[in-house]
């Protein structure tokens, strides 16, 4: 048993590298393909004739800028641009509303910071109004009214039928 076991071990140690190299390989697979790479520029961007689709995504019948705006992008694929190089291209040529999300630069680090304060505004709003409205004095139980006299409790009722009478 003990001369199976060096045996066993490099097995194992070929089976983890022959996996680690699968997995890489799985990864990496078609990390260079101008299609695939295509296709992420192409999910990154807006069609600009106003449907609001994504790029590759717009289907409606006679869009006068999807067609065009694709070639344009597989041209710049096809020419080996680098991303943001074709990034800035498009939003030269269509404006930043091109850009499915705004770029981290500039004003458009607004447009990220923005709704992340505006939801902890909220939730600290809520926190400092429900605090508060615990801090407000209760009404009156009826458990507190067990020490009134009868007398007392009496006017109050008095005072009561005046005030609803009127109404």
């Amino acid at each position: 048993t003990r001369a199976t076991r060096p045996c066993h071990r490099a097995k194992l140690r070929n089976f983890l590298r022959l996996t680690l190299v699968a997995l890489v390989a799985f990864v990496l697979l078609g990390a260079g393909d101008d299609a695939t790479r295509f296709g992420e520029l192409g999910h990154k961007m807006m069609c600009t004739c106003g449907c609001n689709y994504v790029l590759l995504e717009c289907n409606h019948v006679g869009c006068p800028l999807s067609d065009g705006m694709r070639a344009e992008l597989a041209a710049a694929v096809d020419s080996g641009k680098d991303d943001t190089a074709v990034f800035q291209e498009f939003v030269q040529k269509y404006g930043p509303a091109v850009l499915l999300a705004p770029p981290k630069t500039g004003f458009g680090r607004v447009a990220w910071v923005t709704p992340h304060i505006a939801l902890l505004v909220g939730v600290f709003g809520v926190v400092f109004i429900v605090r508060i409205w615990n801090k407000r004095p209760r009404g009156l139980h009826a458990s507190s009214m067990d020490g009134v006299a009868p007398e007392n409790l009496d006017s109050y009722r008095d005072q009561v039928r005046k005030d609803t009478e009127e109404l």
